[in-house]
């Protein structure tokens, strides 16, 4: 397992604070952004993953342009999205702005397709909320027949048909590499298997083992279906600091603020002290020092056999020095450990 398992660092670009605790502006996020993921390459990481989000309290609404800057100031991390979010964009411009990437990567670029946890990408590029479900499903299959690069035929109810169309540029070494990221329901499992492309779990709270039969449903479905087994992944928040009082002290605030104001749209409740420390002990926040956070992941690992852990490291208004912090310490110090758990 340990030869195949890489590891990944994700950001949504969260407006953070600066020295004087007030929020930055979204040009100096993006450009931390920028330095958060030259780190991450210089210290061995093998993905850094950036989300598109269309919110105030986010900067990143263009992954691509963002990475395509990581790109040319790095040498070997792979770089894509954590989600792009399909519904609401093309997939022949989401194809082509990737295949971009890729030839300016030399070949590291990569993207995973969901349908996101905002909506506010919906109105904003006029689509109708309760074309939820057919926009992901029509769009998805548009882009799977996209990869093998060769003139598509497709019909469907949410864009003009294509008629032995061809789609530029393409890919110097091909397939483009695509995942599927998918909350948690069964049918977004299958239709990853479907489609023959990896699946990426985005776990975000309780206990990651129960992610398990989804996992090994999209075992059997690849099996049942005839295709290939592609890789599994797991998307997860956390924080890595010197010891495990420092990392919740240090997290705890910002994580806080961040859960309440997004819990306050969805009519969740205030996350209180006992609910955060539940999480980081038991559940899918891996925050603690390296040693905790490394068995925790191991742990994961070994519960679901997946092929790449991916931890979304931002959180909230939590400062650029911090996350770079805790970037170092998960490459030096965590993964190192998880592959030694795991040996």
């Amino acid at each position: 397992m340990t030869a195949t398992l890489e590891f990944g660092l994700d950001t949504f670009g969260d407006v953070t604070a600066g020295p004087d605790g007030a929020l930055l502006p979204h040009a100096r996020v993006i450009r931390d952004v920028i330095a958060e993921g030259v780190l991450a390459d210089r210290l061995g990481v093998d993905f850094f993953g950036v989300g598109e989000h269309h919110r105030e309290d986010f900067a990143v609404s263009a992954p691509e342009i963002v990475l395509a800057a990581i790109a040319g100031r790095t040498e070997r991390i792979r770089l894509g999205s954590a989600v792009t979010v399909l519904s609401s964009d093309d997939p022949i411009r989401v194809f082509q702005r990737f295949a971009t990437l890729d030839a300016a990567s030399d070949g590291r670029a990569e993207v995973i397709l969901g349908r996101g946890s905002f909506t506010e990408s919906f109105p904003l590029f006029g689509y109708a909320l309760d074309q939820y479900e057919v926009l992901f499903d029509e769009k998805l299959d548009l882009f799977a027949r996209l990869l093998p690069q060769t003139p598509v035929d497709w019909n469907g109810m949410t864009r003009p048909a294509l008629k032995n169309q061809r789609v530029f540029p393409t890919v110097e070494s091909p397939p483009l590499k695509t995942w599927i990221g998918v909350g948690g329901s069964p049918q977004s499992v299958v239709r990853a298997a479907r489609h023959g492309l990896p699946l990426m779990l985005a776990i975000i709270g309780g206990d990651p083992r129960r992610f398990a039969p989804y996992a090994e449903l999209y075992r059997q479905a690849c099996e049942k279906l005839g295709q290939e087994l592609r890789p599994i992944g797991v998307h997860s928040p956390g924080y890595v600091a010197e010891t495990d009082a420092q990392a919740r002290e240090e997290l705890w605030p910002d994580y806080r603020r961040m859960r309440d104001r997004i819990g306050a749209e969805r009519g969740w409740g205030p996350m209180d002290r006992a609910e955060f420390d539940s999480e980081a002990a038991q559940g899918s926040l891996y925050v603690g020092s390296p040693e905790t956070v490394a068995g925790r992941i191991a742990a994961t690992v070994r519960a679901l056999r997946v092929q790449r852990f991916q931890l979304k490291y931002s959180a909230g208004a939590l400062p650029h020095g911090k996350l770079m912090r805790s970037i170092e310490l998960y490459a030096t110090k965590v993964i190192p450990r998880v592959r030694a758990l795991l040996a």
